[in-house]
């Protein structure tokens, strides 16, 4: 065949049909082709002649590799053949098998990432990202977008994370609703930690709301996101409403196939067994979560187990378990570098610090840690950290200063709509200011925790989701 008739073959516009039977070629693919099968003809040791024969000429070839023909599907598998590769390729420089491998590097990065390898994972998952854009396979582009989002969540990068988890969910809008459940409770989670609660809970109950009305019932999808709306709802002070979520995802979990959802479902309802009292059971939910996460060796996740039961014990006035507990899960998380996290923990140990008659310790602990932390960076918990400052200073006689403390953690919680930590730091603050005689502004500030006591259980948020069908 010559020069001509193949340019004839492919009608006249060159277009390269691909393995899906799809036009793919274009001007810069046409340069492209051609560099490819110069490249591989002289690894092989071949002339342009013998290429080329018997379908074709070495005119055509040469034209070929200097990128002045685009080839016909015909020609691209004559090409293949000869050359020893797949059409695909040849046709779009792509190697055999990469989605297979690409697959098998972003698992080997979710391995990195539960235990505890954050930076190692990070690298991993960019790699996939690129080699996914490089070589036109879009389909592995959002798992590759989660776990950078996974990561940035670890290492506390709230904004890297929501702009990971808005384009994963972008690349997902054509797809059904559950595949989509990742990104929205990864997007949810980074503004809950940026201290914006309301948000967060909007995310979640509107997808649930989305996936329950449109009968997609996903138990892994719904177990997810309701475990995830339980964080903030306790934060918000809205614990029936914790507790419908925990009774739920308690429902959903035997038919969960993924045993990760399931530990972190325990974990997250433990938090509501808590504030019912009900440590006991707190702790055999955690316990159920731990030896899962153990058995899955997922390291964080373990950490956080520590972390939780740390907090069960100090709730319980164990306050040498409840040390214990939390210096190992702060050890085990600024370890992998999960840096928020690694401050929330500094928290709860500061607490635990204070009430075992160890002020100063406690007050060097938070003080470092307010450096790191703040209104869009862990505002509840930096909330927090302003509060036990303020137990410090009031303990020790200095009323002006702990004032200031509760002022600060006042703020934080408002902007965050953290309205049950909220009451019980007006009722901190107004107890100091009325045995400061100043009782106008005490009854203020009383109003103001009242105000977020008088509808327990509920939030701005209107009508809680809809129950899923449970079989």
């Amino acid at each position: 065949m010559t020069e001509g008739a193949e340019t004839a073959v492919t009608g006249g516009h060159g277009a390269v049909v691909d393995g899906q039977g799809t036009v793919a070629a274009t001007g810069a693919d046409a340069a492209d082709i051609g560099e490819r099968v110069q490249r591989l003809r002289r690894e092989r040791g071949l002339t342009q002649r013998k290429l080329a024969e018997p379908a074709y000429t070495a005119a055509y070839v040469s034209t070929l590799e200097a990128g002045r023909v685009r080839p016909s599907e015909a020609a691209l598998r004559h090409l293949a053949e000869r050359l020893g590769v797949t059409f695909d390729e040849l046709a779009t420089g792509r190697p055999a098998h990469l989605a297979t491998e690409l697959r098998l590097a972003l698992a080997e990065a979710h391995g990195a990432l539960a235990a505890g390898d954050t930076a190692v994972a990070a690298e991993r998952f960019a790699d996939c990202l690129g080699r996914a854009d490089r070589y036109g396979l879009p389909a592995l582009r959002p798992a590759a977008l989660l776990g950078l989002g996974d990561c940035a969540l670890e290492s506390g990068e709230l904004d890297r994370a929501r702009e990971y988890f808005e384009e994963a969910e972008r690349l997902q809008a054509g797809e059904p609703l559950p595949r989509r459940a990742a990104a929205v409770r990864g997007r949810a989670v980074a503004h809950l930690l940026a201290g914006e609660l309301r948000y967060a809970c909007y995310l979640l109950e509107s997808t649930i709301d989305q996936l329950n009305a449109s009968g997609l019932h996903d138990p892994d999808a719904l177990l997810l996101l309701y475990s995830a709306a339980i964080g903030p709802y306790m934060d918000m002070g809205a614990h029936a409403r914790a507790a419908q979520a925990a009774e739920l995802a308690l429902a959903l979990a035997p038919g969960a196939t993924d045993p990760a959802l399931v530990a972190g479902m325990h974990r997250s309802v433990a938090r509501t067994l808590i504030a019912e009292g009900r440590t006991a059971e707190a702790d055999a939910s955690l316990a159920k979560a731990q030896e899962l996460y153990q058995r899955l060796r997922l390291s964080t996740d373990l950490a956080k187990c520590h972390w939780m039961r740390g907090y069960v014990h100090a709730q319980a006035g164990e306050l040498d378990r409840a040390e214990s507990e939390l210096r190992t899960a702060r050890s085990m998380l600024a370890s992998r570098n999960a840096v928020l996290f690694t401050d929330q923990v500094e928290v709860e140990l500061a607490d635990v610090l204070r009430r075992r008659g160890r002020p100063a310790e406690a007050g060097a602990l938070l003080g470092s840690l307010l450096d790191r932390i703040g209104p869009e960076r862990g505002a509840v918990h930096a909330a927090g950290a302003h509060r036990l400052l303020g137990l410090i200073a009031e303990d020790g006689g200095d009323t002006e200063l702990a004032e200031e403390h509760y002022v600060s953690a006042l703020s934080l919680l408002e902007r965050a709509g953290a309205a049950g930590d909220l009451a019980d730091l007006c009722r901190l603050l107004g107890d100091l200011l009325r045995r400061a005689g100043r009782v106008e502004a005490a009854l203020d500030v009383y109003r103001t925790g009242l105000g977020h006591r008088a509808a327990p259980g509920t939030t701005t948020l209107g009508p809680a989701p809809a129950a899923p069908p449970l079989g």
